[in-house]
């Protein structure tokens, strides 16, 4: 009986065995026939083909960035089931100037409803290529169902900007307003040593501070409002309007609508902000009357940005020189890390990597970066320096930020390119240490222990902190400081004391920073391309974005670990991430995700507290 018993189960333990065994072997060749017929599609496919008389359709969905990066899996979550996107810019700048000696393409639609932003200087850079474009005598229609301000921007440079007819032009100028958090850190007990140097050096000041300090509200108020006068003086020109009647619009919305009815559209059209109104069908009409039809007879005959790279990408011939461009995008951290941050070790190895290949003449340097660890950024400035020491010239070209560390790193190029709307400077330093013993304290727990030496423990955030380790801290401090203005001084070619005049973490817009002789150059990245490859004596040459890569099991462990900090910071929130706490909430989880990555071997940062318009 018993026999049997086991007999029945080995059986139907050995039928379920069979049956797994068959289910991945089918899963198995599913796969394999599944991977074949896309690698048969990839590489048999017909090429795409641009129909004579096309528009090229320039719909960007998301954010405009220079490097894309992989999305972690709860940005579809918090973005109701659709991931923003990103875009890169360097890829719509491209397309864009293709088709203006393209003789296929007929005009350049620009539709906006899509595009969330990305920063004043790349909406610039952007609009700079489009205005070439229409330099060739091509149209250029742009067509919005609303348009907020970034939106409008980019559109407004368009012949003709057509708006939804319950749309509007939501242009309400720039502001900057932080969170503060003195109090709440007091009530809790939390004590936040700062140490730094710079009165102008206002990263620290959320955490001892309860309101903006006049040091940073001057420089506030002057850092906006030269980036405002780039953008209403833009706009002002694009539309043939006076920049005074830009700023009236804007800071009498309420009588432009009250002129208007109330009617939103109307008051943008009586403006000049736009030319006519358009419903979804009046529009197709309006790009079929400038461009035709379409073979299947119902479309305008167009061809969207991705199709058309792939047809320009697929006539270009290769070169036996090229000038790398590698991008330095997010907060500059100590390691290895893949894109997404600016990686002490992982760039360090990117520059050397273009220092040592034969077919690259040139570096560019492409920064948008607030900057980060110190540790890092001299890393990544020294590996520079080797390279133009090795003969091999190399360009930083600022896009919509590089200040403090991204300026750091900058200074180690032959030449600094910055947009006029790059916030740059920021050249200071400072060190944060959070001390948690009053509210360890308050809840009975005691911390107690032996040492050997003074400093042993005393960097120990359950106690209190020794005057002696603050005040090694703070010369620690004053010394980064002067380091960073001789770095700077011998870059540049200017005296400490000038430096020091010109930083104090000041920031400035790229516009300032060349009349204060930080920069060399105003232009976009291709700008700074010609001068690397001028530098270098190239007239044939091709572009390369050199990158880290990862492996895929580096890539899922990392997806993984982030994932898992992104779950705390949600279930932390959670019940406060809609209403009138959603903006403060969101603050303090991007504040907590800048800290954490904080990793500089010695504690001391060259961080920028400023974000682009």
């Amino acid at each position: 009986m018993i026999r049997g018993l086991f007999r029945f189960i080995y059986n139907v333990l050995r039928m379920f065995v069979r049956l797994f065994d068959l289910l991945v072997r089918g899963v198995f060749y599913a796969s394999l026939i599944f991977g074949l017929g896309v690698l048969v599609s990839l590489f048999f496919r017909p090429a795409p083909e641009v129909p004579a008389g096309s528009a090229l359709v320039l719909s960007p969905v998301g954010t405009l960035v220079e490097q894309t990066e992989l999305e972690p899996p709860l940005a579809l979550l918090r973005a109701g089931g659709a991931p923003a996107g990103h875009v890169r810019l360097a890829d719509l700048v491209e397309a864009v100037r293709s088709a203006r000696d393209d003789h296929r393409i007929a005009a350049l639609v620009i539709e906006t409803d899509e595009l969330i932003g990305g920063g004043l200087s790349k909406l610039a850079e952007l609009r700079a290529a489009i205005a070439d474009f229409k330099a060739s005598g091509k149209p250029v229609l742009a067509r919005g169902e609303r348009f907020t301000q970034s939106q409008y921007y980019l559109a407004s440079v368009a012949d003709e900007v057509h708006l939804s007819p319950d749309g509007f032009v939501l242009l309400r100028g720039l502001a900057r307003y932080g969170t503060y958090f003195r109090d709440a850190l007091d009530r809790l007990g939390v004590k936040i040593h700062v140490f730094r140097v710079g009165e102008y050096k206002s990263f620290s000041e959320p955490f001892t501070r309860n309101d903006m300090s006049d040091e940073d509200r001057e420089a506030t108020r002057d850092l906006l409002g030269g980036l405002w006068r780039i953008m209403r003086d833009d706009i002002a020109t694009s539309r043939k309007l006076a920049a005074e009647a830009v700023d009236a619009h804007v800071n009498d919305i309420r009588g432009a609508l009250a002129a208007a009815g109330g009617d939103a559209a109307k008051a943008a059209l009586d403006t000049g902000l736009v030319d006519r109104f358009s419903t979804r069908d009046e529009w197709r009409a309006r790009l079929i009357e400038a461009v035709g039809k379409a073979p299947d007879g119902e479309e305008p005959r167009r061809i969207d940005i991705d199709h058309y790279l792939a047809v320009v990408a697929g006539q270009q011939e290769a070169s036996p020189a090229s000038v790398a461009v590698i991008v330095a995008q997010g907060t500059i951290v100590d390691g290895a890390e893949p894109t997404g941050v600016v990686a002490g070790d992982t760039f360090a190895h990117l520059i050397r990597a273009a220092r040592e290949n034969e077919r690259i003449k040139a570096v560019v340097l492409r920064i948008d970066s607030p900057g980060g660890s110190a540790w890092a950024s001299e890393l990544i400035r020294r590996e520079l320096e080797l390279t133009r020491e090795a003969g091999k010239p190399v360009i930083a070209s600022m896009s919509s930020v590089a200040a403090s560390g991204g300026y750091w790193i900058a200074s180690g190029a032959d030449e600094i390119w910055a947009a006029p709307a790059t916030v740059t400077g920021s050249i200071g330093i400072f060190g944060l240490f959070p001390e948690f013993s009053e509210p360890l304290r308050r809840l009975g727990i005691g911390v107690d222990g032996v040492a050997t030496a003074p400093l042993a423990g005393a960097l120990d955030p359950r106690r209190p902190l020794d005057p002696a380790a603050a005040e090694a801290m703070q010369l620690s401090i004053e010394h980064g400081y002067r380091r960073f203005l001789e770095v700077v001084a011998k870059a540049r070619n200017m005296t400490v004391d000038e430096v020091d005049t010109v930083a104090r973490g000041r920031v400035w817009t790229g516009e300032a920073a060349l009349g204060l002789g930080l920069v060399d150059k105003l232009g976009g990245l291709q700008g700074a391309i010609d001068a690397a490859a001028a530098r270098a004596g190239l007239a044939d040459y091709e572009v390369v974005w050199p990158e880290a890569i990862e492996s895929l099991e580096q890539r899922l462990l990392r997806r993984l670990l982030r994932t898992g900090e992104d779950l705390g910071l949600e279930f932390a929130s959670r019940g406060l991430a809609t209403g009138p706490l959603a903006g403060l909430v969101g603050e303090v989880q991007r504040s907590t995700a800048d800290l954490l990555r904080w990793n500089d071997p010695r504690h001391l940062y060259l961080h920028c507290l400023c974000e682009t318009p």
